[in-house]
């Protein structure tokens, strides 16, 4: 199978530190190319994932992200350049409504963010023409009116993730400086609890930097130790020194990567019981999902779980392996005219469990 990748335009693939869609790409493209298809992804330029690279792309365009001219731009470029392949899997919003698309070719695209009313808009327009991916049965629960053709959760290279042993005695904190992510609870949740807590953000938008620098700093104090943004391997440490990984988002996140990263380091997660965080972490086994007020009151609890518990769940519902085998199935359906699209939504949707 020719499977034709479009990543955005804005993070190299894989990304050096922040970066989840990037990453699911980069899983993607190694775990097809591993399996002996032919691969051939467009992404920026600096894009290190060892398949073949769309010719003609730019260098990643940091100052225009999240910009429909950075993002046009770069979709042109990649369906000029991917040629002759069997299926394409966009991952940017703009792409799969692109007028020039390579006649007879089924596309699909993932939902990678939350279906508001303007994206519930797009993805009913683009399921008119292809396959629409959703990464959660929470996020597909949104818009009920978008046809959407598979419910697959994203998988991990566990490879090179080490278990920890949690020996570090404190509590961390991974994500992004913003509100949704609920930095501010998880300083008040460690302090409750009374734990040190560990925080690595990601803050290099100007509206990431205000909101650290307004609300997040100000609490900062002896029991926080605040890392800033780190590597794969570095994240890897962090998670799996941790006593607990918390996660009180604020947001029904579509599906929260950091989660099955924190389990597959073997550190449960403590979190609130809101998006995709039911489909990943089981209550009382890899971890406690409530409410905000009661997530201290858990911790305890979740540091006498069993940590092998953790990782065998990622191995088992969350592994690479599993996202490529059905995202290979999808392609296999698109291309033999199995899977038509615009199929309602529950009518043939299949749902990882």
């Amino acid at each position: 199978m020719r499977i034709g990748l479009v990543a955005g335009p804005w993070i190299p693939v894989p990304p050096l530190t922040y970066g989840g869609t990037e990453r699911v790409v980069d899983t993607l493209a190694r775990g097809f190319a591993a399996e002996g298809h032919e691969v051939l992804l467009a992404a920026p330029t600096e894009s290190t994932c060892p398949v073949r690279l769309v010719p003609g792309m730019r260098p990643a365009d940091y100052d225009g992200l999240g910009t429909t001219m950075s993002e046009l731009s770069h979709v042109i470029r990649a369906y000029e350049g991917l040629g002759d392949v069997d299926v394409i899997h966009d991952h940017t919003l703009i792409g799969p409504l692109f007028m020039h698309r390579p006649p007879g070719v089924p596309v699909a695209t993932t939902i990678h963010g939350p279906i508001n009313a303007q994206a519930a808009d797009i993805y009913r327009s683009v399921a008119r023409s292809g396959a629409v991916i959703a990464i959660s049965r929470d996020q597909a629960s949104h818009a009920p009116d978008v046809p959407v053709t598979r419910v697959i959760h994203h998988g991990m290279d566990l490879s090179a993730v080490p278990v920890g042993t949690g020996s570090g005695g404190y509590l961390c904190f991974v994500g992004r400086s913003c509100p949704d992510k609920g930095l501010p609870e998880a300083i008040a949740i460690a302090r409750q609890a009374g734990i040190h807590l560990k925080i690595a953000v990601k803050m290099r938008e100007p509206e990431e930097v205000r909101y650290f620098r307004e609300v997040v700093e100000p609490l900062l104090g002896p029991n926080e130790d605040f890392v800033g943004e780190v590597d794969d391997a570095a994240k890897y440490r962090l998670m799996g020194d941790a006593i607990a990984f918390l996660n009180p988002i604020q947001w029904s996140e579509p599906f929260g990567l950091v989660m099955i990263e924190a389990l597959a380091t073997g550190t449960p997660v403590v979190g609130t019981h809101i998006g995709s965080a039911p489909e990943i972490v089981k209550h009382g086994s890899t971890g406690f999902l409530g409410r905000t007020e009661e997530l201290a009151g858990f911790i305890p609890a979740a540091a006498a779980l069993d940590r092998a518990a953790c990782r065998r769940t990622v191995e088992d519902r969350f592994s690479a392996q599993r996202m490529v085998a059905e995202h290979l199935e999808l392609y296999g359906d698109l291309i033999e005219g199995r899977m038509p699209p615009g199929v309602p939504h529950g009518t043939r949707l299949h749902q990882n469990r």
